[in-house]
């Protein structure tokens, strides 16, 4: 293990100095990375999930990510198959759950719920979105830890600033997007400097980086190449970090994504207003993948109109979805659903769709484009490991086997990640 610790240490000061990414914006001073010599004691087991939004496997090839490559050699890897719909809260609130969006009642970055008339669910109102209604259909690992006596820290994660089933982190930040990738691991270095007592035995940590450069320049851009970067030397700015605590050896880390990205045009765009009129149907959410309800009483001429294959999509009534999907049971679900093929957007008039050549998901979780990065290095797992392709219900009875949680009855199968333990 010492060996593997300074090749990572010696990658990570690569990765930093190769970095020409520039940050979003001015975070405040940075802490040392440094820090006064640990306890002669062995530090008590800790384990940090990160999440890369955004990610996909395949970026691993690509050579700006050699933190992340030494990670996985070193490890265990896979890639994660995403819940439908492959968006950034259902997943995020899936890995942390183990129930799919359908179960754990994150069905969307946006929705609405009848119990809460007028409001609607989005990722930039926390004045509806901090509501625990929204939250509390699953237990978020953090949440069954801390009323275990287990101390968390979440350096950003979807619901994690918010009361759930009456709980809180010990430690949390609400969420800010201005706050470097360095920024935020200085941040969570600082809470580890914590008396042991104290200190958080599960953290999370998470960038938005790649995604959003995703989003704005498409997977194939020399600016997501720079993205890559980016975080890969925040990694390995945490990584030193934790080698300077004496942190390094007792701490399990698991990084992941939540989906992957896909190329779009604004050549490929379908209008919903064009399938049915606006008049007839309240339309949820549109994008990658459709909601819409029908108003009382074209209930049958909506889903004549949309429901089976049309150019470049399908709809379905949401009790039809596919299996595959397990999707459609949850009350927030609208009543029809319909996919656009990838690289194909819905809109309306009411809810256009961003123009811009970019990337963007949501579209079904098997296709190549939507795969999510997994990899797993520390004292508890088991190097060299090749998980294959796995549900990405299943990283929460990992996360739960690495912090001693008692976990919730999960979608997940710990057979699927048993591989990963020593």
């Amino acid at each position: 293990m010492r060996s593997t610790l300074s090749v990572i240490s010696g990658l990570a000061v690569l990765a930093l100095a190769a970095c020409t990414a520039a940050p979003a914006s001015t975070a405040p001073a940075p802490i040392q990375v440094a820090a006064p010599p640990a306890d002669t004691a062995s530090p008590a087991p800790l384990t940090v999930l990160v999440s890369i939004d955004g990610f996909r496997p395949d970026y691993l090839t690509r050579g700006e990510t050699p933190v992340l490559n030494q990670l996985a050699a070193t490890g265990v890897r896979g890639a994660l198959q995403p819940s439908f719909p492959s968006k950034t809260f259902p997943n995020h609130y899936t890995l942390v759950t183990g129930l799919t969006p359908d179960h754990n009642g994150i069905v969307n970055n946006t929705m609405e719920d009848a119990r809460r008339p007028g409001d609607v669910f989005t990722l930039s109102d926390p004045s509806v979105t901090s509501d625990p209604i929204w939250w509390e259909e699953a237990t978020p690992i953090w949440v069954s830890a801390e009323q275990q006596g287990i101390r968390s820290a979440t350096m950003f994660w979807p619901g994690s600033d918010f009361e759930i089933h009456g709980t809180r982190p010990s430690t949390f930040a609400p969420f800010d997007q201005k706050l470097t990738d360095f920024g935020r691991v200085d941040m969570l270095l600082s809470w580890l400097d914590a008396p042991e007592a104290e200190r958080p035995q599960f953290a999370t940590l998470y960038f938005d980086t790649v995604d959003t450069a995703g989003h704005l320049y498409g997977p194939q851009s020399p600016k997501t190449a720079s993205a890559l970067a980016q975080v890969d030397a925040a990694l390995g700015r945490f990584i030193a970090g934790l080698e300077a605590r004496g942190l390094r050896e007792s701490t399990n880390l698991v990084l992941v994504s939540d989906h992957g990205m896909a190329p779009i045009s604004d050549e490929q765009i379908m209008s919903l207003d064009v399938m049915i009129a606006p008049e007839k149907v309240h339309t949820v959410w549109t994008g990658t993948f459709a909601g819409l309800s029908p108003l009382p009483g074209h209930e049958a001429e909506v889903r004549a109109a949309l429901i089976g294959t049309h150019p470049h999509g399908e709809c379905w009534a949401k009790e039809n979805l596919p299996e595959r999907f397990a999707y459609g049971a949850n009350p927030r679900v609208p009543a029809i659903i319909c996919l656009a093929e990838n690289g194909w957007r819905y809109e309306s008039a009411e809810m256009p769709a961003w123009r811009g050549a970019g990337g963007d998901h949501g579209y079904d979780p098997a296709d190549a484009n939507m795969a999510a990065l997994f990899i797993a290095n520390g004292p508890d797992i088991e190097p060299g490991t090749d998980l294959g392709t796995f549900d990405n219900t299943s990283v929460y009875p990992l996360l739960a086997k690495l912090t001693g949680v008692e976990p919730v009855q999960g979608d997940g199968d710990i057979a699927d990640v048993e591989a990963a333990l020593r």
